[in-house]
Order: structure tokens, then sequence, then C-alpha cells
């Protein structure tokens, strides 16, 4: 409870240098993201004729300098994309285990499960990264500027340093324990102590890498030296050391994965499909919705959201048993989404009671299976691009926990991804023996993810929004609520975003601190509701096509913010509101 209670704490909101949003002519191309220094290099490959795409993979790797506590190259990353005249395609770029892991992974000598805090550290728990081979296959089909141009401005930042922001500060106080010596010293001033917001950090040895990078090919990091470095960091971490090979990084690649899509209302909605798990719970949880009209109730009805929080824990109850990669378990994905399951899941949420308890439907073709216990906590970043030509890029990056598993190479973080497993691979059938757990730990294969970067269409095929967030599990619920803030109550993308959250994966739902949702609880309450006040580390993105613009949007809770091609900043305050108070 105290790592979760950081977690939160780390992404509240921070001070940022924010400029009041102002009404803008019509310009074309935009980018949202967690920090105003990464949008910047997305803008900028814009502005030099690049695509969506070039503007993303130069974001992303911008982000992995400035917010290195959240996403990275020693991460992975799920790819929503939508072409120019209509073409939809996902990219799967999580990371994926060594072929020496099995279901005792995460065994201690004893022969004993271990918890998920003593799984995390070291190098046990770290993936072969995807981010780099994800980002190569998008740039094979997307991009249009030179490979080694997009590294420009992260090798800048790099190089010549830059402002530590807040959230970082916060984060290295927070967690600079789980930090292995090596990283704790590169993220440490003259004196030894954690950098502190507002001084300049340079990261040489990042930018080194970064240049090899872009100018010898990503395959330069998955072989070869570079490889070796990886792999010996990893087996002799001095915390849980692993077992990870050159092969493990050599065969690694990212893959093409078949969009996930349902319509809700009059909308197509698209998504990640596993091993995120992402898109389809964000998809069951509009569709137990759809027969309710959340229009008329209105985003401040607190039945409105009593409906929410239902079709929630129906949706990740479902989510927790069946998801997993797809390669290596049976998922019942058309079961999941056929018509009559929805209906009859969506009959057990009524509109003036809670439903007494919560459990796993069978959806057609579902495979017999015992829930394992979770355990996901708030990390990842999210950015969302628009071009000109009407390509639309949402990818939801991450190393995991802040700071993944502590390790680093090169001055860049190596993700904590494999703890995403469920740790102990078998659960008791309640009739007798046992049920392998879908996300159990097995060689090569992928953990599952919350992680769920979404396209929302217009009835005439035109993209209406783009969205994603970071936050672990509560990333499907925001994904969720900002699509029916948008769609059902009319919302801005950005107001949508910005209003509380109540995230309800099991029985008791979470309403977000400081938000309109704490104010609810009474009124929840009256309705059966078992609700807690805490807060939540949110975090989202968007863009969203009104009056013929692309218009940004960016959490108010974080230090992100939106920026059209000719460098306006749609920079929101902490309230959410224009000229509202700010940290």
């Amino acid at each position: 409870m105290k790592r979760l209670f950081l977690i939160a704490l780390l992404l509240a909101p921070a001070a940022v240098d924010a400029r009041q949003l102002r009404a803008t002519p019509r310009v074309e191309g935009m980018v949202s993201a967690a920090d105003p220094r990464a949008a910047a290099a997305g803008v900028e490959m814009l502005r030099a004729g690049g695509t969506a795409t070039d503007a993303a993979i130069a974001t992303m790797l911008a982000l992995n300098v400035v917010e290195p506590q959240s996403s990275g190259i020693g991460g992975g990353s799920f790819w929503v994309m939508h072409a120019k005249g209509g073409r939809l395609s996902t990219i799967d770029a999580r990371e994926a285990a060594p072929a020496a892991a099995n279901g005792r992974w995460f065994y201690d000598d004893a022969g004993r499960p271990m918890s998920h805090a003593d799984a995390v550290p070291g190098g046990r728990s770290v993936g072969v990264p995807g981010a780099l081979r994800g980002m190569a296959l998008a740039h094979r089909g997307g991009g249009r500027l030179p490979w080694a141009r997009l590294f420009s401005p992260a090798i800048r930042l790099a190089r010549g340093g830059f402002t530590v922001s807040p959230r970082l500060a916060n984060a290295l106080v927070s967690f600079g324990g789980d930090l292995s010596p090596q990283t704790r010293t590169l993220f440490s001033g003259q004196d030894g102590r954690p950098l502190t917001a507002g001084t300049t950090f340079r990261n040489p040895a990042q930018a080194a890498l970064l240049e090899r990078i872009a100018k010898t090919g990503p395959d330069s990091f998955y072989v070869g030296p570079q490889a070796a470095r990886l792999v010996a960091t990893v087996n002799g971490a001095a915390r849980n050391p692993s077992r990870m090979t050159a092969g493990d990084l050599a065969s690694y690649d990212a893959k093409p994965r078949d969009p996930l899509c349902a319509t809700y209302r009059v909308y197509r909605i698209c998504g990640m499909g596993p091993p995120s798990s992402g898109g389809i719970t964000v998809l069951m949880i509009l569709k137990q919705l759809e027969r309710f009209d959340l229009s008329a109730l209105g985003k401040d009805s607190p039945v409105a959201w009593h409906l929410f929080a239902e079709s929630s824990r129906l949706a990740y109850a479902d989510r927790n048993l069946y998801l997993g990669d797809p390669d290596y378990v049976r998922v019942p994905l058309k079961g999941l989404l056929d018509r009559s399951y929805l209906a009859s899941r969506s009959a057990l949420i009524a509109p003036d009671r809670t439903m007494a308890s919560v459990a796993a439907g069978t959806p057609p073709g579902a495979p017999a299976r015992t829930p394992a216990p979770v355990s996901e906590v708030p990390g990842t970043t999210d950015l969302a691009v628009a071009d000109a030509a009407g390509n639309v890029v949402e990818v939801t990056t991450t190393v995991e926990g802040p700071f993944g598993s502590g390790l680093s190479v090169d001055g860049t973080i190596l993700n904590n991804e494999l703890t995403d497993f469920d740790i102990v691979p078998t659960m008791p059938d309640p009739n007798g023996g046992g049920y392998l757990v879908a996300n159990r730990v097995e060689g090569g294969k992928r953990p599952r993810s919350s992680m769920a970067p979404t396209i929302v269409y217009n009835p005439d095929g035109s993209v209406r929004l783009a969205v994603g967030a970071a936050g672990g599990s509560t990333i499907i619920a925001q994904v969720a609520k900002a699509i029916v803030g948008v769609l059902d109550w009319k919302m801005s993308a950005q107001d949508a975003i910005a209003t509380g959250l109540l995230y309800a994966p099991g029985s008791v739902a979470t309403a977000e601190k400081g938000t309109e949702r704490a104010a609810m609880v009474p009124a929840l309450q009256a309705l059966g509701e078992r609700v807690e006040v805490a807060s939540l580390g949110l975090k989202a993105n968007a863009v969203e096509r009104v009056g013929g613009r692309w218009v940004g949007a960016a959490d108010p809770r974080s230090e992100g913010v939106a920026i059209d091609i000719a460098g306006r900043t749609t920079a929101i305050t902490r309230a959410g509101r224009i000229g509202g108070p700010s940290d």
C-alpha cells in the first residue's frame, strides 16, 4: 500500500510552464504528450514534413530522455494507427520473457512465490525490450523522414541537458531505494543526492547510445556489444538475477496484430487486442452500458457513475480470468464481444442497486479457468499525434512501474514488465484439481497489459478521437470514461480527461480524491456502492477532430501538453480550467 500511495503522490499534479488556452486558427498537425519537450520534438518532425508516425517516434524518444521513470527504449509499447484513406493497423511491441522463463520464474530459493514488491527490483523482472522494434516497424509502414532524423531532439536533450521536472524529482525521492547503485548514481548530483527539480541533467551515455542507434539502426540494440551489455546487466544484477541470453534479444520482433473494433451507439471504437487487455475491456465496459441513456442522465448523475462502476466490475472480472498472450493461450475474444453474452452481462446491472457479488462470466468458446490474484502498479506514458494528411497515431509506451526494474544500461532504464505476469501459474478448481492461469509466465510469452490506445470513428468513417492513458489498470477505466464523456456527455476531450474517475475493478470503488467523484460518495453509497476516496495515478492524452480541425488534450494531473504545428500550446492547469490555480 505504501508503494501505491507513493505512486499516486508521484503522479499528482506538478508545476509546469503553462500557457492559457487560446482560440487558434486552423493549423493542421497536433501532438499531445506527457512532457512539453517531448511534444515539441514531435511537432519538430511535423514541421520538417514528417508524418504522424515520424512525430510519434520522435516524441517517444524524447520521453525516453525527459521522463525516464515512465518509458523508454528499455521498455515496450502498443500502437494504434489510422492512415490517410482509412486503413487501420496496430503494432504489438510488448516485452517478452526470456526463453528460460517458466511458471516458477518468480519463486524464491525456498520454493515460495515472491511478492510483487520483491519480484520487481533487479534482473528477473526485465522483459526483452520491444519499443525500438515497434518504432522500426511503424517507420517502415508510415514514416517519411530518415530514421536518424527522428533521434535528433532526444539526442540534443540527452547531450545538451534538460531541466529536471518536479515529477522526475519526486520519483527519484520516492523510488530511489529501488534503483541499482549504478542507476542511483546516474540520477544523483555531485553531492550524491537525487537530482532536484530545476537542476540541469545531462546524460552523455544515453546520448551516445541514441546516436549509435540513429546511425546503425535498431538491430544494433538487439545484437552485438549493446545486446551483450544488456544481458550482462540483467544476469549480473545483485537482486533477482535473470537468465536472459543474447538469443532472446536477437530473436525478438514487434508483431502486427489485428485491430479490435466494435460499435458503441453510432460510433466505431478500435483498439489493441491481446496481449493487451485494454482494448477488449474498454469495449466490454461500453457495450454493457449501451442500453442505458447516459446522455439523458448526464455527467453529474450519481446513477450514471454507478452504472459505469458496475459495468467496469463485470468487464474487469472477465479480463482478469481470460486475457493473456494469444500466441500461448486461447483468448475468447469473439465470445467476450458476443452480442448475447454482453446483453446477459449488462442485464446484471441495475440503476438503483449494486450487485451483491461479481464474478467472471462464461462467454462462448471460453476455456475453463480460475481467477488469479492481480497485481499491477501505475506507471507508463501515452501520446497522440495527428498530421495534416489525416494520419492519426495513438501510442501507449512503458517501462512498467516507476524506473522499471531499477536497472539501467548506457543511461537508459530497463523495464520490469515481467511482473505483469501472474506470479502463481496455477489456481485451484473449486471442484477439485486446478487450472493453468492464462497470464502465467512462459518462455517467450508477452505479459498481459492494461494499455489501451484507442481511436474512435464517426459514422462516416472519419476519426473523431484518439485517446490513451497511463496508470496501470486504471488505464482501462480512464479511456472508457473519456469516451463516454466525449460521445455521451458531449464534453471536449480535455474536459473528459480532466473529470474525476470512479475506478471500480472489483467490489470496492475508488472515488478520485479532490474531484467531483469524491463529492458524489454519499449519493453512490445510497445506491449500495462501497466507495473509498483516494488519489489515483492518472495521466491521459488525446487529439480530437472538432469543427474541421485537430484539437489536443492533456491531463491536468500531469505535466503534459498538446502543441499544434504552429507551436500553440494547450497546457491546462491543475484545476482543469483556464487560468485556474497550479502548483
